[in-house]
């Protein structure tokens, strides 16, 4: 997996836009302005949102992903060497986590997932 293949999953989810907040080559997927899926200026794996802390830590003890640093303990690192259907899987999940804490005003502005 790789930059590529993230933004490749990300860019097809309605709303989603790529930014570099912090200058560098950091790769910030957002929907209605709040991040969803990050890729650092060194990129060796995405950072994504899960529901909660203990869904990432069960993640990370299963062996899925990492702690993502820098974030919030209910984000991991997914490596490169992740399998594509779940890159694919947790980038999506954690779309549809951040886009259903919008407001019903955003979330209205937005075409629907298929």
């Amino acid at each position: 997996m790789s930059r590529d293949f993230v933004n490749s999953v990300c860019k097809t989810l309605p709303g989603a836009e790529l930014s570099d907040p912090w200058g560098g080559g950091h790769d910030a997927w957002k929907v209605g302005g709040k991040m969803f899926a990050c890729v650092g200026s060194v990129g060796d794996g995405v950072s994504v949102k899960t529901p909660d802390i203990e869904t990432a830590q069960m993640l990370i003890d299963a062996g899925v992903g990492t702690k993502a640093p820098y974030f919030h303990r209910s984000w991991i690192r997914l490596p490169w060497g992740t399998d594509p259907e779940e890159m694919s899987h947790r980038l999506t999940a954690s779309y549809d986590i951040v886009r259903a804490s919008l407001t019903k005003k955003v979330q209205a502005t937005l075409a629907e997932r298929s």
